[in-house]
């Protein structure tokens, strides 16, 4: 039975908003951000100190998508990989409940983009034992580095169209994997 791992904004939770929200209050228009990397380096891109923008983050605007909480709470367990600053993600699982076995964030990358290999070390697992679920082609690279395999969460419209070796329309469709 596979063992899935999560990348959060923008498969777990629907954070578009909260993301954008963030750099909009700094001044910058939504138009003008994009989303799917370490906001680190889109503060960078756009300006704006990391600390600004965290101070500006709103974690309650970030809620999950439809059925996700359902799904999570049916699952033995799971673990988080994400591009995002680790306070913001932290304050996120804990206000929803949510409690990964492991949950990795740009910080734990050092500051980089995420990768799943830390977090499979951190659960003394192999990529074969894994089924990342994402909604970036960043995510399928990151599975594919590993040799796990690779969920896209077509419940965001973005990873419709993503190549994978499974493509999800529902969270619930996450317990068909197991």
């Amino acid at each position: 039975m596979p063992y899935l791992v999560f990348d959060l904004d923008g498969t777990l939770l629907d954070s578009d908003a909260a993301l954008a929200g963030a750099f909009v209050r700094l001044g910058v228009p939504a138009d003008q951000v994009t989303f799917g990397h370490v906001v680190a380096d889109e503060c960078a891109r756009l300006g704006l100190a990391l600390d600004d923008y965290l101070a500006a983050y709103d974690t309650s605007e970030a809620r999950p998508f439809p059925g996700v909480d359902e799904a999570l709470a049916a699952l033995s367990g799971y673990s988080v990989c994400s591009n995002k600053a680790r306070v913001s993600g932290v304050a996120e699982l804990a206000g929803l409940g949510w409690e990964p076995e492991v949950a990795l964030f740009a910080d734990d990358f050092g500051g980089g983009p995420k990768r799943l290999g830390p977090v499979l070390a951190a659960l003394d697992m192999r990529g074969a034992d894994v089924v990342f679920v994402g909604d970036t082609a960043h995510d399928a690279r990151c599975a594919a580095a590993e040799g796990a395999a690779f969920a896209a969460a077509a419940w965001n419209p973005r990873a419709v169209d993503l190549a994978a070796d499974v493509v999800l329309r529902h969270p619930r469709e996450l317990l068909d994997l197991l």
